[in-house]
């Protein structure tokens, strides 16, 4: 199934489905029986349901009022996962972008940093290039969001945590983030952490670490790998993450990113405006955002 938050004219966000050319709205198809519309409100509901909420969601598809279903053409998606509760990103993840960036040896344990939540964007929204560091880069990952809060889960049971996956693109102003010395600042800035189209639950990805991962900017091809290639996959990102930090519905893991990206090239390609970064990741779809430059002045 292929989750979406979506806004029709009125510009009110709600929780759908895609079902062909056609975005099915959730709560308006609850109607009566099983849980609550306000199960399907939003995702932060859905996701907090549970199981009980995707068994429905997913009855809904096939038996659905006419007058819940609205073409794809007349909806705007937005960002699958609007407000997640943390963003939780993995460094050096696969071996050949450890090497790129010079890394001596690939990591031993993963390695682990914040991206705020305010730097969550959605399908089509503007990428936006910060005044004070013009040092922009893309990086492609796959997302994975949290669908059942635990603490200290083992890798052998991590996947039943798995709400779905998602293309992520790990944006990054490179001159801050390597001035800082740690990586939040330059992975934070708004706009920097865009997902999307939507989110494919756990049920339609048989195995996350077999999925093609691509990232082009302006057609280009300039990241070209598998999922596989990821030296800890998300079960044991998953253990080692929850062995200190509680993981809750909404949360997303970011899981890394393979060779490729900008900075490392020869000469470095980095974002400019006018550009448009697309991730695509095998079954999960295209993310595609314009580039832009800061305004001249913000409030």
């Amino acid at each position: 199934m292929r989750l979406v938050c979506f806004e029709r004219k009125e510009g009110k966000t709600r929780l759908g489905a895609l079902r062909d050319d056609s975005v099915i709205d959730l709560q308006a198809a609850a109607g009566a029986g099983g849980l609550p519309a306000e199960a399907f409100a939003d995702m932060p509901s859905f996701l907090s349901a549970g199981e009980p909420a995707l068994y429905q969601a997913q009855k809904l598809i096939h038996a659905v009022r006419q007058d819940a279903v609205t073409p794809l053409s007349a909806v705007v998606l937005r960002a699958p996962v609007p407000h997640p509760g943390k963003i939780i990103a993995v460094g050096l993840n696969y071996r050949d972008h450890s090497i790129e960036s010079g890394a001596k040896e690939p990591p031993k344990t993963p390695m682990i940093f914040a991206k705020f939540t305010t730097s969550i964007t959605g399908p089509g929204d503007a990428i936006v290039i910060p005044a004070g560091d013009p040092q922009v880069d893309y990086e492609a990952e796959l997302g994975v969001v949290i669908g059942r809060k635990g603490k200290g889960i083992s890798a052998t049971n991590a996947l039943q945590h798995v709400a779905g996956y998602m293309p992520l693109n790990d944006v990054s102003a490179r001159a801050w983030q390597f001035a800082d010395k740690q990586w939040v600042r330059g992975k934070s800035c708004d706009t920097f952490c865009p997902t999307g189209p939507y989110l494919t639950t756990r049920e339609d990805v048989p195995d996350p670490h077999s999925l093609s991962i691509c990232a082009r900017v302006n057609g280009t091809t300039l990241q070209d790998s598998n999922t596989s290639k990821m030296i800890f996959r998300v079960p044991e990102l998953i253990e080692f993450i929850s062995a200190s930090i509680t993981l809750e519905p909404g949360d997303i893991i970011a899981t890394g990113t393979p060779e490729g990206v900008g900075v490392f090239r020869t000469p470095p390609i980095l974002l400019k405006p006018g550009d448009v970064v697309e991730v695509e990741i095998q079954g999960l779809g295209v993310l595609r955002n314009p580039v832009v430059a800061a305004p001249a002045f913000c409030v």
